[in-house]
């Protein structure tokens, strides 16, 4: 951002701010252009949400604007909030929503106001921070002038975050405002006034009159901020972290027994995230990095002679994600599925760096990972945080050869997302079996039989295996000849 450089005539260049100009003239209402929209002009970031307060009607304002596009049956009102957003015809990216100026008091038991009409100056002095507490005037007599009570332009070129009145009214009043201070933070790259940090610890417990959604929501643009870790260290530093997520709190901490101790898996899990983040922006990709040693303070046991040992924090580790994604109520289903395979698996392709890469662990590292194998993959280098320069440049030379066997494997047994070529139905018409014990046994035989590469990813390999395996267990084929594959029996 250039200080020199005024961006608002530019900002309101748009013909719509033409049609409101016009409309608060014909109404007697005063209207401006206010918050993010604002804010995001000046940092010359892009931004398609457009917020408008009327000093009188938001909603007839909307309407009316409506009308002036021909789209009047499309203007969607709330009137609980006392709102109405509209979308642009022929661009659709950008949304607009309108608001009555307002005051608002609240109570301590509730983030939901008292709301009563109220002055600009009212509007401006709710908002959370100074740098979204902006506004430019769409007003014949004053157009385009910047109003600015708190400094947030100031605070703009500062790259800080405060509030417009004392913080401890400010996050009492909405304790969200505590979480959206440092998702501001981490987004923007700015700091956080003192101020703020000390209000945020004496008012932590206030979030417990929140929903864990709206909690959640701010999280999710956290970790998708460029550098992730930055917002997790101020919630940290404001004493948030243990208040909505004490596993990650957990994870905090080295032990030393013997002279020997362990790292510290919380420094190494924001690590992990933000090597995911410089390569990757899936959102449940980022999670399994913030996830996937929770399960190690568990798991955790000193050996003598050994050392630091967290057998089997992978599978706890996936075992403890459906809690924690109901907790957080996050999607529990094909989101929270995908977290849990890459913390379950997240340690097979780190062995196969180790040791002598097989054909067989490849295959069923394939056949486990399925389409998400890249992903897997992407996480496991990110997971390589040793300071040791020699064994990281080791492993990566090492994670090349796993991949270049992932394609040499692909291409000849095709086990991403496969299934093995013998069904139940054609085993049970085979030798003229129910369901049961047997039938798991024969399919189960014939999987591992192909990831083990004992016979090749094929149907009449496989069936001729079968035949050879059900002999071992007293099972006599009642069918001589077997179909083709594809073909009925």
């Amino acid at each position: 951002m250039n200080p020199e450089m005024d961006p608002v005539p530019e900002m309101i260049r748009h013909s719509v701010f033409d049609v409101i100009s016009e409309i608060a003239a014909e109404s007697g209402e005063d209207a401006y252009v206010v918050g993010g929209y604002v804010r995001d002009s000046f940092l010359g970031r892009p931004c398609m949400d457009i917020d408008i307060v009327v000093v009188g009607d938001g909603i007839a304002m909307a309407r009316r604007v409506g009308e002036k596009y021909g789209i009047q049956g499309k203007v969607a009102v709330f009137r609980n909030f006392g709102t109405a957003m509209i979308r642009l015809p022929g661009d659709e990216a950008m949304q607009i929503e309108f608001v009555g100026a307002r005051k608002e008091s609240y109570r301590s038991n509730s983030r939901k106001p008292d709301v009563k009409p109220g002055t600009l100056l009212d509007d401006l002095l709710r908002r959370d921070f100074t740098i979204n507490s902006l506004a430019v005037s769409l007003n014949a007599t004053d157009r385009g002038k910047l109003i600015d009570p708190f400094d947030g332009v100031h605070d703009i070129h500062a790259r800080i975050i405060r509030t417009p009145r004392d913080p401890d009214i400010t996050f009492s009043d909405d304790p969200l405002r505590m979480l959206r201070a440092i998702r501001f933070a981490s987004q923007l790259r700015f700091d956080i006034h003192p101020s703020i940090r000390e209000s945020i610890l004496r008012n932590r417990q206030r979030m417990e009159i929140l929903s864990m959604e709206r909690v959640s929501e701010e999280l999710n643009k956290m970790i998708m901020a460029p550098i992730p870790s930055a917002g997790f260290r101020l919630l940290e530093e404001t004493g948030l972290l243990p208040v909505i997520l004490p596993w990650l709190e957990e994870l905090k901490g080295v032990e030393t027994i013997e002279g020997k101790g362990h790292k510290d898996n919380y420094r190494h899990t924001l690590q992990v995230l933000d090597n995911v983040a410089s390569h990757s922006d899936d959102l449940w990709l980022r999670w399994a990095a913030l996830l996937h040693d929770v399960a190690k303070p568990a798991t955790r046991r000193f050996e003598p002679g050994t050392g630091w040992t967290f057998h089997g924090h992978e599978f706890l580790g996936a075992k403890m994600v459906p809690g924690i994604f109901k907790k957080l109520k996050l999607p529990l289903h094909e989101k929270m599925k995908y977290v849990q395979k890459m913390i379950l698996l997240h340690l097979r392709p780190i062995a196969l760096s180790e040791d002598h890469v097989t054909d067989s662990a490849v295959r069923r590292l394939l056949f486990e990972a399925g389409d998400d194998i890249e992903d897997l993959i992407l996480l496991c280098e990110a997971d390589i945080t040793s300071k040791n320069i020699s064994k990281v440049r080791k492993h990566l030379r090492n994670f090349e050869i796993v991949r270049q066997k992932l394609v040499e494997i692909e291409l000849k047994d095709r086990v991403r997302n496969w299934q093995p070529p013998i069904t139940g139905e054609i085993i049970m018409k085979t030798f003229g079996i129910k369901p049961g014990k047997e039938v798991g046994i024969l399919k189960n035989a014939i999987r591992e039989a192909i990831l083990d590469g004992v016979v090749r990813n094929d149907f009449n390999e496989a069936y001729r295996f079968m035949i050879e395996k059900a002999k071992s267990m007293g099972l006599i084929p009642i069918v001589t000849e077997h179909p083709a594959d594809g073909e009925e029996m």
